[in-house]
């Protein structure tokens, strides 16, 4: 079961050129090459392809790859922007042999990017699974014309590996899906309540309480979803998401077809209606201050309502978010109470408050980060013994502006949330209303049947 990716690499090619005429070098001196060191140190490591047994070149020699790309993009003036490609093809564990998989690698490659470009292709074997990694120059010796990658391109090369996994006797995956971030995943198989495992939930929910698509439709749109039922993908997405999602991606089950078949297993008469539930007993100066659709400059008080909101203030509660907006951002709520403490020991209350504390930091930090110039300018010419002196003192220095960029990102994290907050509080408010306006509607035209 082969799978594959691939991905760019940039950097700047003076750099590059200083590398590669020291080879005693195992680090970058610009960090924004570090990422070509890395791989290529990577990808050809010994312990991990038998000493180099399984490390191929394509279109040049193995011992001066990174040489001979540097000499390809000199002749064509092609110094800049993204200087190499990588990608990688994994193999179902135990399916494969060394030779087999090195052998694969290969000739995909050169079915790939064998007419036009300079590659390395090294198999490791240090993981469960055995895997390829392809590594290309983006610039094609035959012409000097710069890779141009696409998704087309991604396509093919899963086709292209699907198609000798195929005639190799090797599983393929049939229906391939894309898949979540590194961090999406992880927060999912914790539990954390996720964009995703919130869509879930509340999907499920609206199929088992829905009668009818019409039904399943109004329930999640009084939840505060957008909803699109009308072709053959039946898609959600919440107001602060540009993209839909579609439910068959959420489980493969959620067709069309299979939903109308299942829903309504808890559907009594009517249909049930979609309600945001919140906390009882909400504080008082919190009631008397908040007013939904209420623009205000008191961040401080509207981080502690939005707690309130999610759950965390007053502490010790079990009380569960019931709106989408609000279960999404349940995983970042050490975040919000970090924010929520920053701004009480700071005594930061209004957009105004923010702003002097950003500045205040950014001009101490300024003067910091100066004063550490002079500091090393110093210790360049000073004696060994005035030496250990000033490092120490730059050593606490160092340590302050730490403090100060850390205190910024949350200075700058509350800036940017607080803006968001308005906006899901806003919206939460909205769909309430919304629903009680329709509620009193339905009631006042039930009345109005009753009386004829």
């Amino acid at each position: 079961m082969a799978t594959t990716s691939l991905w760019h690499i940039e950097g700047r090619l003076k750099d590059l050129i200083a590398y590669v005429e020291n080879p005693e070098k195992t680090r970058a001196d610009n960090p924004n090459l570090q990422p070509l060191w890395d791989i290529f140190s990577y990808v050809s490591r010994p312990e991990a392809t038998e000493n180099s047994e399984y490390v191929s070149a394509i279109n040049c020699l193995k011992e001066i790859t990174l040489r001979q790309m540097v000499l390809t993009k000199k002749q064509y003036g092609k110094e800049n922007g993204y200087i190499a490609w990588h990608g990688y093809q994994s193999f179902k564990p135990d399916e494969v042999t060394p030779e087999q998989a090195h052998q694969i690698g290969l000739q995909t490659a050169k079915e790939m990017w064998g007419d036009r470009y300079q590659i390395i292709v090294t198999t490791h074997l240090d993981k469960d699974h055995l895997h390829n990694h392809f590594c290309f120059n983006s610039v094609s010796f035959l012409d000097g014309k710069k890779y141009n990658y696409s998704k087309t391109e991604q396509r093919k090369l899963r086709d292209v590996s699907d198609r000798i996994c195929i005639e190799n006797g090797l599983s393929v995956i049939e229906n391939p899906h894309k898949a979540p971030s590194r961090q999406v995943w992880l927060d999912e198989k914790s539990g954390k309540p996720t964009r995703y495992n919130v869509y879930r939930e509340d999907v499920k929910e609206a199929i088992n309480f829905s009668r009818r698509p019409y039904y399943m439709e109004d329930y999640l749109r009084r939840k505060g979803y957008i909803t699109d039922f009308t072709g053959k993908h039946w898609k959600i997405r919440l107001p602060q998401y540009e993209h839909f999602t579609r439910l068959d991606t959420l489980d493969k089950r959620w067709t069309p077809e299979n939903i109308q078949r299942t829903m309504g297993a808890y559907a009594s008469f009517g249909n049930r209606r979609a309600t945001i539930n919140y906390p009882p007993q909400m504080p008082q100066d919190l009631r008397d201050w908040f007013q939904p659709f209420q623009r205000t400059s008191h961040i401080y008080k509207l981080y502690l309502h939005y707690c309130y909101l999610l759950g965390y203030l007053p502490k010790n509660t079990d009380y569960k978010p019931t709106s989408p907006y609000l279960k999404e951002d349940l995983r970042k709520l050490d975040e919000f109470s970090e924010q929520v403490r920053y701004m009480s020991k700071y005594g930061i209350e209004t957009i105004e408050d923010l702003y002097a504390d950003k500045d205040k930091l950014q001009g101490e930090m300024d003067k910091l980060i100066a004063y550490r110039t002079k500091l090393q300018n110093k210790i360049r010419r000073a004696t060994p013994a005035e030496k250990e002196t000033l490092r120490e003192e730059k050593s606490k220095v160092t340590e302050r502006i730490t403090e100060l960029r850390k205190q910024l990102k949350l200075n700058r994290g509350i800036e940017e949330r607080s803006v968001k907050i308005q906006g899901k509080t806003d919206m939460l408010y909205a769909n309430e209303y919304r629903a009680k306006e329709a509620e009193q509607n339905r009631n006042s035209q039930r009345r109005e049947r009753n009386e004829r």
